[in-house]
């Protein structure tokens, strides 16, 4: 085990971050709310990692990393998922230029996007949680993990990987899933083995030309491509169309009636977010869904 601490340059909840509800059921907030659990496949897609995640009351973050690859590739991934990577500044900023955007940010204090492992896992949940309830999606997803994958003890309690991509690009039937599932599972695997779905080079591209190489992936649709970019990668100033809540919720939050925002309106208001438009357009999600605001406010 190797440990790693880092000190927030900006406002940063913990146990925020563990509540966010990203993806399936990982890093589930502990019953004191200053401890997250994450078990994943390291970037280098050939090895294995867990961190145990704690936060003192001086803001100050450390990780436990336990991992068969190297402990500092796994603990600047960690800091990805949490967008601890970004300086804070630039986001205080963006809230200071936007009253909508700073009154949220004081409402859900300390909290910055949380990021799906890779995009490698990102995609496999796409796929598996497509039409389904996500209640549903997270025991499939556990049940593969529980047969492939890694599991790690954390604290008390077992937390289970994905699969690496070399044993999924292999794997016969799979519980709970159509043939085509897993097939489209298997092409999401060897494009992850083949560097396709690297974080930094997805990043790098231009949005359009990114979204358009995911939906290359048999099973990944704009939506699911969106997903992947905008919570895998670690952009934090991309601006898409394709979210299909936030038109709505930024026509409610930023008074412009009952229609959803158009295209030209979310791109005006977006200016104001620069150099973290992707990073506001995840909190006013946030914000929405636990409003419980319709899709079309």
């Amino acid at each position: 085990m190797t440990s790693f601490i880092i000190s927030p340059d900006g406002p940063f909840s913990l146990a925020a971050a563990a509540g966010f509800g990203f993806g399936p059921r990982t890093g589930r907030p502990k019953p004191t709310g200053s401890e997250m659990h994450l078990a994943f496949v390291t970037d280098d897609m050939a090895h294995h990692a867990s961190a145990h995640l704690t936060q003192d009351a001086d803001g100050a973050v450390t990780a436990d990393i336990q991992t068969d690859g190297d402990p500092e590739a796994a603990w600047r991934q960690v800091l990805r998922v949490l967008s601890l990577d970004q300086p804070g500044a630039a986001w205080a900023e963006v809230g200071a230029r936007d009253p909508v955007i700073g009154r949220l940010q004081d409402e859900h204090a300390g909290l910055r996007p949380v990021l799906f492992h890779s995009p490698y896992e990102a995609a496999a949940w796409s796929i598996i949680s497509a039409r389904r309830y996500r209640s549903t999606a997270a025991v499939i997803r556990d049940q593969i993990c529980a047969e492939l994958g890694q599991s790690f003890p954390l604290a008390g309690e077992q937390v289970r990987a994905f699969p690496l991509p070399a044993r999924l690009a292999d794997a016969g039937d799979l519980p709970s899933l159509a043939p085509q599932r897993v097939g489209w599972l298997r092409a999401v695997a060897r494009a992850a083995l083949d560097g396709a779905l690297d974080p930094g080079a997805l990043a790098a591209l231009d949005p359009d030309d990114a979204l358009a190489r995911l939906q290359e992936l048999r099973g990944i649709g704009p939506s699911y491509a969106t997903l992947i970019l905008l919570r895998a990668t670690g952009v934090c100033d991309v601006l898409t169309f394709t979210e299909p809540r936030l038109a709505g919720y930024v026509a409610h939050f930023y008074g412009l009636g009952p229609a959803p925002a158009t295209r030209e309106q979310l791109a005006e208001i977006a200016e104001k977010w620069r150099p973290r438009r992707t990073w506001a357009a995840v909190l006013l999600r946030v914000a929405g869904d636990r409003q419980g605001l319709p899709m079309a406010a």
